[in-house]
């Protein structure tokens, strides 16, 4: 397992490279998981994806998840480090963060200066947050979250009493090194009152770069209204709106996914 140390949180990373005997096609995909996600929770779908376009990838876990750091008393009240680092519950700027500060500070790390960012839920948020300020080849989001709601919440509470009554630990302690923090960063925030008011529509309209989103249409987690709202913020972006599929479009749906992601790169081949 690699590790990147930023400002003293080391974050588990995997490096995909250029499937053999294919020539090499532009800027790495750097993939940005779910809300539960993880290194191994996407498992070889990236991988997949790489050897289609050609491209050589890299996935990383965000702080809390998979083997990376963990965030310490995470149910906690908030609070910032002199060194930087942070811990108590996550607020309702997490995904801003990530976007703007980490996520920023890993690709100068990993020496990538203008990725095809692929995020998904809230990596896909991620990925448009990011998107609309610093410079990217192109940007995929599957299920992102550009605002609030009722279904998310309704979903993310039937989440909580799975994983307070059922084997749900025990499914993702497979994915995790510490499965409490990797659930309640992420359940704590997304019901608390204040993340209601959640909404990034007013600030994806600086996308310039090629962006792709793609949703199923039995998303338990969101309507159709996510991606068409990306679509009235930034109006060049394609929309990719999957039947028989729900909120992992990759898993759901992955060659369908993996082709039309591969057309939508072409024409970036050498970017």
């Amino acid at each position: 397992m690699q590790q990147v140390d930023i400002d003293g949180v080391f974050l588990e990373v995997h490096h995909i490279p250029v499937a053999a005997g294919t020539q090499p096609g532009g800027a790495p995909l750097v993939f940005l998981h779910e809300g539960l996600g993880s290194v191994a929770m996407w498992r070889d779908w990236p991988a997949s994806l790489c050897a289609a376009t050609g491209r050589a990838g890299w996935v990383y876990s965000r702080q809390g998840y998979g083997r990376s750091s963990p965030v310490p008393d995470v149910r906690g009240e908030p609070r910032e480090h002199p060194d930087g680092t942070r811990s108590g519950r996550l607020q309702p700027d997490y995904m801003h963060r990530e976007a703007l500060e980490v996520l920023p500070r890993l690709l100068a790390r990993l020496g990538i200066e203008r990725p095809v960012l692929v995020g998904h839920s809230d990596g896909g948020t991620i990925a448009l947050i990011h998107a609309a300020a610093h410079p990217v080849t192109a940007c995929v989001v599957m299920a992102p979250h550009v605002m609030v709601e009722d279904i998310s919440v309704q979903s993310i509470d039937e989440a909580r009493r799975a994983f307070e009554t059922t084997d749900l630990p025990d499914r993702l302690a497979r994915y995790h090194d510490d499965v409490q923090v990797a659930f309640w960063q992420w359940n704590d925030v997304w019901l608390s009152p204040a993340f209601r008011d959640f909404d990034i529509r007013g600030e994806i309209g600086g996308i310039s770069a090629p962006l792709l989103a793609i949703q199923g249409l039995d998303d338990q987690y969101g309507t159709l209204a996510q991606i068409e709202d990306v679509a009235r913020a930034v109006p060049h972006a394609q929309l990719l709106k999957l039947a028989a599929c729900g909120h992992s479009p990759h898993r759901d749906q992955p060659a369908l996914v993996n082709e039309a992601i591969t057309r939508f790169l072409a024409p970036l081949a050498d970017a």
